[in-house]
C-alpha cells in the first residue's frame, strides 16, 4: 500500500478530467517535471490505484433510449454465482453488491422500454438465486466526473 500526497491526488484529478492528456500537459498542470509525472503515474498503476482508462459516452446517442437502476434481493451466499450470470448480460453497465434494503444494484441500458422489459423479466429474473427485483427508470442522467 502506498501513501498518496497532494501531487498524486492532483495527477489523478487531471486524469479524471482527461485520461488522454499528454504527460507534458499533466506535468505542467501539477507543476512537476514530465519524468516525475511519468514515474508517479507508473507507481500509481503498479500499485493498482490506476486500474485502466475508459471513454465516457452518451447512452442516448448510442441508441440506449431506456435506462434503469434495477435492485435485486438474492439468496444468501449466492453472490459469486449471481454476479457471474449478470456479467453475461451485455446491457448491464454497472453492478454493485450493497448493504441495505436490497443486495445488488444494477445500471441497465436498453434500446427502448420493450428491450428493458425483456432484460429485466427474461434475463435477470431468470437467474434462480434472485428472489426479487425492483426497477427504477432513469429519465435523465449526467456524469459528474
Amino acid at each position: 500500500m502506498i501513501t498518496l500526497d497532494d501531487t498524486d491526488h492532483a495527477i489523478l484529478e487531471q486524469l479524471r478530467i482527461d485520461a488522454r492528456a499528454s504527460m507534458t500537459a499533466i506535468a505542467e498542470a501539477v507543476h512537476i517535471s514530465r519524468a516525475g509525472a511519468h514515474a508517479r503515474i507508473k507507481r500509481l498503476t503498479d500499485a493498482g490505484i490506476i486500474t485502466g482508462y475508459s471513454v465516457r459516452t452518451d447512452p442516448v446517442l448510442l441508441g440506449h433510449h431506456a435506462s434503469a437502476y434495477v435492485t435485486l434481493a438474492i439468496e444468501q451466499a449466492t453472490w459469486q454465482e449471481v454476479s457471474a450470470r449478470l456479467r453475461m448480460i451485455p446491457e448491464i453497465e454497472h453492478m454493485a453488491l450493497v448493504g441495505g434494503d436490497f443486495d445488488v444494484i444494477l445500471l441497465v441500458r436498453a434500446s427502448d422500454a420493450r428491450d428493458l422489459r425483456r432484460i429485466v423479466l427474461e434475463d435477470i429474473q431468470a437467474i434462480p438465486s434472485i428472489r426479487s427485483t425492483r426497477t427504477t427508470l432513469i429519465f435523465e442522467d449526467f456524469t459528474l466526473i
